[in-house]
């Protein structure tokens, strides 16, 4: 009977266990709905999504956020930004990326899959008072609407060096570009060399670039292959400067 009696509290014991670690995990997905091109980010005490509301495009003119204190439970922040507040966008809003400065955020985001410098739309800035939101437009204009370089104005990346100067990486149709920001991210201003848009496509880039500097090196990463086919995946390379060569 002392046998069975220590099996039955070993079974009880083994199950609050494995409760208890079932309730440590959010699972996969985080978050319910049809997401993607995550940007997570660490704002006070709160871990923070911003990810692309991935529907056709004529019906991708918003975006969500979610927010966490654990990681487990999520609360969602529906609409942080719209195309109600950016009147020149009219679809396919995405790859959002956010950063803090000066006690406001500022949420960049692609807009209208432009396919040529004749159409209206590109890489755009909105601001608001609280991670979530409401944003605002911060130009009443894209910040980028041109195919430098060959680079379709999309998936943008905003990286602060140690130095304290802000880029934007950015680029799809395999063409990646670095552009130094002004502080008040109104626009772009010129690099060391003169050049507004420099290109540091690596070998294999096709879009999504995201860039971090562990000591002295800075790790690039990006996606290439065909996203909608098996071989899509992510790559990266590392350099001495945020210019290349990676």
């Amino acid at each position: 009977m002392q046998r069975v009696t220590n099996i039955l509290i070993l079974l009880l014991f083994q199950g609050s266990l494995l409760a208890q670690k079932e309730s440590s995990y959010s699972g996969n997905p985080i978050f319910k709905g049809w997401y993607a091109d995550p940007e997570a980010i660490v704002f006070g005490n709160k871990y923070w999504v911003y990810p692309t509301y991935s529907a056709p495009y004529n019906e991708q003119v918003f975006m969500d956020a979610f927010s966490s204190t654990d990681l487990v439970h999520w609360s969602k922040h529906e609409k942080v930004l719209d195309t109600s507040s950016i009147k020149w966008a009219k679809r396919a809003m995405w790859a959002p990326a956010i950063i803090q400065k000066d006690g406001r955020y500022f949420l960049f985001f692609s807009a209208n899959d432009i396919q040529n410098d004749n159409e209206k739309g590109g890489i755009g800035v909105a601001v608001a008072d609280d991670p979530a939101g409401p944003f605002r437009d911060h130009l009443g204009h894209p910040l980028i609407d041109k195919f430098y370089n060959g680079a379709q104005p999309i998936d943008q990346f905003v990286f602060k060096d140690s130095n304290g100067e802000y880029y934007i990486i950015y680029g799809g149709w395999r063409h990646c570009n670095i552009a130094r920001l002004k502080k008040d991210f109104t626009g772009i201003i010129p690099l060391d060399d003169g050049t507004m848009f420099k290109e540091i496509t690596p070998e294999g880039y096709v879009e999504g670039p995201f860039l971090f500097k562990k000591g002295d090196k800075y790790y690039f990463m990006w996606s290439e292959g065909g996203w909608g086919g098996p071989d899509y995946s992510v790559a990266y390379a590392i350099a001495d400067s945020p210019f290349g060569p990676f």
